[in-house]
C-alpha cells in the first residue's frame, strides 16, 4: 500500500476507535500514525490499543507509527458551594490555598508554585479562557484579582497563566509513570506537554534513555520565547493550537503556526499541526468549509503531519474524518500553487556532506525523469533531511531497524520499507530498485536516485549518491564493466 499524498495523518484512538476493525479502517482510510492520549484511559486500556495497532501493522505488512501524548501538569481551581459560582464583570475575586469550598468572592487554587510566580498585572484564565482575571495584588498564598470577563466558575476548572513562566516541571509524577510505561510498550514518539524551556525536553529525553523520540508540544507563550533552543533538543514539534489559542490572542496563532512549521522544516524535524482541525466532524459527517480551509493551510505550509483528536477518538464519524483529511491532502497537493509555495519556502542547508547529498538528490530528481529518491538510513536522520527538501518525487526510506521505520512514518512524503542489513553499495542499489518496483513507484524502464552512507549501518554517514536504472541487468552489467 502506498499513499497518494505527502503529508501524514495522525489519528487519536479512544472509545470510538477501540477495536482492531476500526483501527484497520482508519489505517485504510489514510491514518499513518496513531496517537495514544495518556490523559484518558488506564495503562491496561492503553496497552490494549497499542497491541491492536501492532495487530493491524502485522496484517497490512506496513510500518505504523505510535505517538504517546503525555498529559502534563494540570492546574485547576478547587471546589465550590453548590458546585459553581457566578463571577460578575468588575467584581473582586480572591484565589488562595484555603481548601474551603469557594463562592463568588474566593476559591482555592491549590498551586503555591503559581502564587510564587505571579506579579501584579498578570492574567489568569479559567475554563479555557472563558473567565479572565487580572491580578491586582499577590503573595505566597493568595492573589487578589479583578474579574475582567465573568461567567460561571465551577469545580476543578483548568487555569492558564499566560504571562509568566511557572516554576512547574513539565513532567508530573503521573507523567513520569506514563513515560516509563509508554517506553516499555515500545511507542515510537513521546509528546511532551507543558514545555516551557529546553530543560523540560532534556529531562524527558534522559528518562526515555533512547527508547523513543521526543516531541515537544508548543502550547505555552514562554516556549515561544525560547523556541529555537527547544527545537534544537527535540526530535519533533507539535503545534498545539488549543492552549496557544487560550493563552494568546487567537489572531496571533496563525502566524505563529507558520513560523513554527518553517523553522521545524528547516531543522529537518517533523512538525505536526494539531487541535480542532475537523472539530465539527465529532457530530457531523461533513466538515465546515472553514475547517477544510484550515487543514489545507497546514498542507500548503508544508507541515509533516496533520492531527485528529476527538474527531477520531470520541466522534461519531472517525473513519470519515480521516478520509476527509486524506481527500483534502490529495486535492491540495495536486494544485500547482502548492508546488510553488513549497518551492518558495525551501531553505537550503549547507552544513554537512549529507545536506549536500540530499539537496543534490532532490535537484536531480526534479530536473530529470527520476521516479523516486531511495535512502538507506540507520536512525532515520537521512530520511528526515530528504523530507526537509520537500521533493516532488516519492521518498522511499529503507532500513533494517523496525523502530526507525515506525518513527519515519511521521516524515513528510516518506514511504518506509524494511530491508535486511546491507554491507555493499551494489546490494543497496538492488534493494532500492526492488522496493521502488514492488511498491509501484517505478517500472523496469525507469530510473531512481539512491543515497547511502559508507561504511554501512553507521548513523549519520550519508556520503554517496547514484542514479540507478530499475533494470537489475543493467546494474550488474555496469558493475562488470
Amino acid at each position: 500500500m502506498r499513499r497518494q499524498r505527502n503529508v501524514k495523518i495522525v489519528a487519536t484512538l479512544g472509545p470510538a476507535s477501540n477495536d482492531v476493525a476500526t483501527i484497520r479502517a482508519l489505517f485504510d482510510a489514510g491514518a499513518d500514525v496513531f496517537r495514544l492520549n495518556m490523559s484518558h484511559g488506564t495503562h491496561d486500556e492503553i496497552a490494549a490499543r497499542h497491541a491492536m495497532i501492532r495487530t493491524v501493522e502485522s496484517e497490512t505488512g506496513r510500518p505504523i507509527g505510535i505517538l504517546a501524548d503525555l498529559q502534563g501538569p494540570k492546574l485547576r481551581v478547587g471546589t465550590f458551594k453548590g458546585d459553581a459560582a457566578e463571577l460578575a464583570e468588575g467584581a473582586r475575586f480572591r484565589l488562595d490555598l484555603d481548601p474551603a469550598e469557594g463562592d463568588a468572592s474566593r476559591a482555592q487554587l491549590p498551586h503555591p508554585e503559581i502564587f510564587a510566580a505571579l506579579v501584579p498585572g498578570a492574567m489568569l484564565l479559567v475554563n479555557d479562557g472563558k473567565i479572565r482575571l487580572r491580578v491586582d495584588d499577590c503573595g505566597p498564598e493568595h492573589a487578589d484579582c479583578t474579574v475582567l470577563v465573568g461567567g460561571t466558575i465551577s469545580n476543578r476548572k483548568g487555569v492558564n497563566v499566560p504571562d509568566v513562566e511557572l516554576p512547574v516541571a513539565a513532567l508530573s509524577p503521573k507523567d513520569r509513570a506514563d513515560l516509563e510505561f509508554a517506553c516499555s510498550l515500545g511507542v515510537d514518539w513521546l509528546a511532551l506537554s507543558f514545555v516551557q524551556r529546553p530543560a523540560d525536553v532534556i529531562e524527558a529525553r534522559e528518562l526515555a534513555r533512547g527508547r523513543t523520540a521526543i516531541m515537544a508540544k508548543i502550547e505555552k507563550p514562554s516556549a515561544l520565547k525560547v523556541f529555537d533552543e527547544i527545537l534544537e533538543v527535540s526530535d519533533g514539534i507539535m503545534v498545539a493550537r488549543g492552549d496557544l489559542g487560550v493563552e494568546l490572542p487567537v489572531q496571533d496563532v496563525p502566524p505563529i503556526q507558520k513560523r513554527l512549521v518553517r523553522k521545524s522544516r528547516a531543522a529537518a524535524k517533523p512538525v505536526i499541526v494539531a487541535t480542532q482541525m475537523l472539530e465539527s466532524m465529532i457530530t457531523s459527517p461533513m466538515p465546515t468549509r472553514a475547517e477544510v480551509s484550515d487543514v489545507a493551510t497546514a498542507i500548503y505550509e508544508g507541515a509533516d503531519a496533520i492531527m485528529l483528536s476527538a474527531e477520531s477518538a470520541a466522534g461519531a464519524y472517525p473513519v470519515e474524518a480521516v478520509q476527509t483529511m486524506h481527500n483534502v491532502a490529495v486535492s491540495v497537493e495536486s494544485d500547482p500553487t502548492w508546488r510553488e509555495i513549497i518551492t518558495a519556502s525551501r531553505r537550503i542547508a549547507h552544513e554537512t556532506v549529507a545536506d549536500g547529498i540530499v539537496a543534490a538528490a532532490r535537484e536531480i530528481a526534479e530536473t530529470t525523469d527520476i521516479k523516486a529518491i531511495c535512502c538507506f538510513t540507520e536512525s532515520g536522520s537521512t530520511a528526515g533531511k530528504v523530507a526537509r527538501e520537500r521533493p516532488f518525487v516519492p521518498i522511499i526510506a529503507l532500513s533494517h531497524k523496525t523502530e526507525a521505520l515506525r518513527r519515519m512514518c511521521l516524515y513528510w512524503g516518506t514511504h518506509c520499507v524494511a530491508t535486511g542489513p546491507v554491507d555493499r553499495f551494489k546490494s543497496a542499489v538492488i534493494n532500492a530498485v526492488r522496493a521502488a518496483r514492488d511498491f509501484g513507484f517505478a517500472e523496469e524502464t525507469d530510473q531512481i536516485v539512491v543515497t547511502a552512507g559508507i561504511p554501512f549501518n553507521v548513523p549519520g554517514t550519508t556520503n554517496i549518491l547514484r542514479v540507478a536504472p530499475c533494470d537489475e541487468r543493467l546494474i550488474f552489467r555496469a558493475e562488470a564493466e
